[in-house]
């Protein structure tokens, strides 16, 4: 028997907007809101299945550092150009962190400057 990922966590400074813009993204809803502020997004079916949720949780001030984790996303309706113009429009921007111009990948960052990469390969949707 393994582990898999159930739930990934991310501080930010305002979950409302990160709920917004990442369940646009993802096509997420809104799960659950806990009294702190803190909200839980994910897939339609809820937890527990094939695509792990996320939890917004509400930091006064961002974690020092960089982070070391970020989300990788691929496009599973359109191209990847019509998706990159579907994520700025939703308020991602690019992120300079040292490409070569060659990548075939997108690096943004969400409304709160989190990193997230918009990969190349379109997949079915599940």
């Amino acid at each position: 028997m393994a582990c898999r990922i159930s739930e990934l966590v991310l501080g930010c400074r305002e979950p409302e907007v990160l709920a917004r813009f990442w369940c646009e993204v993802l096509d997420f809803v809104v799960l659950g809101r806990e009294d702190d502020g803190t909200l839980e997004i994910g897939p339609r079916e809820g937890f527990g299945g094939p695509q792990p949720t996320i939890i917004l949780s509400r930091r006064d001030e961002p974690e020092p550092g960089k982070s070391r984790l970020h989300i990788d996303v691929n496009a599973t309706d359109r191209d990847q150009d019509a998706e990159l113009a579907r994520l700025l429009k939703l308020g991602a921007r690019p992120a300079d962190i040292g490409q070569t111009g060659q990548e075939s990948w997108h690096v943004l960052t969400d409304p709160e400057g989190n990193e997230f990469c918009l990969l190349k390969a379109r997949l079915n949707p599940l």
